[in-house]
């Protein structure tokens, strides 16, 4: 058979009916304790370090290795590693190829606990430059004889800055660099990085892999050479993901191109709704033509997701609460890639260090949801009402 259509993939890859008695979707196996029958098969499940084959329930079960499988499929990846958040599977890469006198470089517009963990890495003597997001193959120039990892994310899911990141692969390749990149917005759906030669690649299966708000998990996808680092780094961590997690993930997984799907349409349809409002300076969405980026975006991406920000012209922060505060169908939460809509006010600045971020009216974020994309412009409406008359009764 010629290699299976990710649509295809999404819907078969990490299931064995036959191992399960018929049963299509694997089993939750909750398990601490693994036993073996002899000494010699004890001491060879140590040696061996076989991705799929249970040991000791801290290093995954069959409900972890079915979805680590489906997830390095649709990767096009050797091996995924699933974690307990996001947040751990970045400390798990970013901790895996560096140490004491190393030196990193990281995007200016990461995700800010991708910032703070770098950050952090100081006390063990290793150092972290932030690199403006559009350098591309410019980013030679600041690769330093100690660089060992460059941390990309395309794009960044508070300002949608794309990158260049073949050229910035190329970049690395030439200098023996390793490179990883945060794939949340995209999935592997929309943006297979390892096909564009980076090494590992990693996301937030809490939100769309999961697509439900109700589970917190990392996923980690590497090439053969990337993978025992992790690997080992994941396992020194013991950022472990449960079974139930495991299970909802790929239940959600099943679902991810349609939800996607639902996701891109409904935020470009308010991506384009909001650009014509009086109230909006510009809309931050990298599949508009017009935002910055959109080139490479058309380039290497398939599709987008329902993840964007406008840029509100100068208003006081009385107004746009007045606008938030009183929408009925986004909440206003700290994630993203449920099925719900989310809206949230955003303040870039203070995670910025290689460029400033210099817009001169609010940033608000957008979550697009699957409800109706009419009801939700005539909620956003409606807060534009509010936000209106908040900033008169501000301005008297």
């Amino acid at each position: 058979m010629k290699t299976p259509k990710p649509d295809t993939v999404i819907a078969t890859a990490g299931r064995d009916p036959e191992a399960n008695h018929g049963i299509i979707n694997p089993p939750v196996y909750h398990a601490s304790t693994v036993v073996f029958p002899t000494v010699a098969a004890l001491h060879a499940s140590q040696k061996q370090r076989d991705p799929k084959k249970t040991r000791y329930g801290r290093y995954g079960t069959p409900t972890t290795f079915a979805l680590e499988e489906a997830v390095a499929a649709l990767d096009g990846g050797y091996q995924a590693i699933t974690v307990g958040s996001g947040v751990a599977a970045i400390s798990a890469v970013l901790q895996a190829f560096v140490q004491s006198g190393d030196h990193l470089l990281v995007a200016d517009s990461v995700y800010g606990p991708t910032r703070r963990l770098a950050d952090s890495l100081r006390r063990f003597g290793i150092t972290t430059t932030y690199y403006d997001p559009g350098i591309g193959g410019g980013i030679a120039r600041l690769i330093q004889p100690t660089t060992r990892l460059i941390f990309m994310e395309s794009p960044g899911s508070l300002t949608f800055e794309m990158q260049d990141v073949p050229a910035i692969v190329a970049a690395a390749r030439a200098a023996n660099v390793k490179t990883a990149i945060d794939n949340t917005w995209a999935t592997p759906l929309y943006f297979r990085p390892l096909a564009h030669g980076v090494d590992v690649t990693l996301l937030s299966a809490t939100k769309y892999i999961g697509g439900h708000s109700d589970l917190m998990m990392g996923l980690i996808t590497t090439t053969e050479e990337a993978y025992l680092p992790v690997r080992r780094t994941v396992d020194d961590m013991g950022a472990t993901a449960g079974p139930d997690d495991c299970y909802l993930a790929l239940r959600g997984f099943r679902t991810l191109s349609v939800r996607l799907e639902r996701h891109q349409k409904n935020a470009l349809t308010l991506a384009r709704w909001l650009r014509e409002r009086p109230e909006v300076a510009r809309v931050l969405h990298p599949a508009l033509p017009e935002v910055p980026g959109h080139t490479l975006w058309r380039r290497d991406f398939t599709g987008a997701s329902g993840l964007f920000a406008i840029e509100l012209k100068p208003v006081p922060d009385s107004a746009v609460a007045a606008m938030l505060d009183g929408l009925e169908l986004f909440g206003m939460g700290y994630s993203w890639g449920g099925f719900e809509s989310l809206i949230l006010p955003t303040n870039p600045k203070p995670l910025r260090t290689a460029v400033p971020w210099t817009a001169a009216g609010p940033l608000v974020r957008i979550h697009a949801g699957l409800e109706d994309p009419e009801d939700l412009i005539t909620d956003l409406e409606r807060g534009f009402v509010r936000l209106h008359d908040a900033a008169k009764r501000g301005g008297s």
